[in-house]
């Protein structure tokens, strides 16, 4: 079963690994079952919430999903150029910009949710298609090497910090 090797990401990306790691099921296993979670978890959210931030400067819930969903976009284009073996050097990304050039009040809660878990299956057909030597090709992004396969775990951890955040900060009692 495949691990990635602290050589194939970035120390930032450590904490989404080790929340992907947790668990003995496989990667892409979780991904899929990741799917219910983020289903349920975002249904269970109470509408007064969407437009909460729990502090000044901080996100809305549903900017919290835009930054999950173009998150899942950049790393998921990411790992499939690496598993290609494009060696061009990837860009790093904005993340404060994506959100505040994301005009909120275009989107309904609803179709955010939506857009998350449809964009989530279709990204595992492609991780599906990944064998173990495409997860350990190595490329360069954001100036530091990282592989297919770590971007797969850095996703399902990035949704599960990003869901703590959510269940510690945004909805307490």
């Amino acid at each position: 079963m495949y691990q990635p090797l602290a050589n194939e990401y970035a120390p930032f990306y450590q904490e989404y690994i080790d929340l992907a790691s947790a668990g003995n099921q496989p990667i892409l296993r979780r991904l899929k079952s990741q799917l219910n979670s983020i289903d349920d978890f975002l249904a269970d959210i109470p509408e007064k919430k969407y437009d909460y931030a729990y502090a000044e400067g901080k996100w809305t819930v549903k900017e919290v999903l835009s930054h999950l969903i173009d998150t899942e976009r950049v790393m998921t284009y990411r790992a499939m150029r690496i598993a290609r073996n494009d060696q061009t050097e990837l860009p790093g990304y904005d993340q404060d910009a994506l959100v505040a050039n994301t005009n909120m009040s275009k989107y309904a809660y609803s179709d955010l949710v939506d857009e998350l878990v449809m964009l989530r299956q279709a990204n595992l057909f492609f991780f599906k298609s990944l064998s173990e030597e495409d997860m350990k090709k190595k490329g360069n992004a954001n100036g530091s090497q990282i592989s297919a396969g770590a971007l797969l775990f850095i996703i399902y951890g990035h949704i599960e910090h990003h869901f703590n955040v959510l269940k510690s900060l945004y909805l307490k009692k």
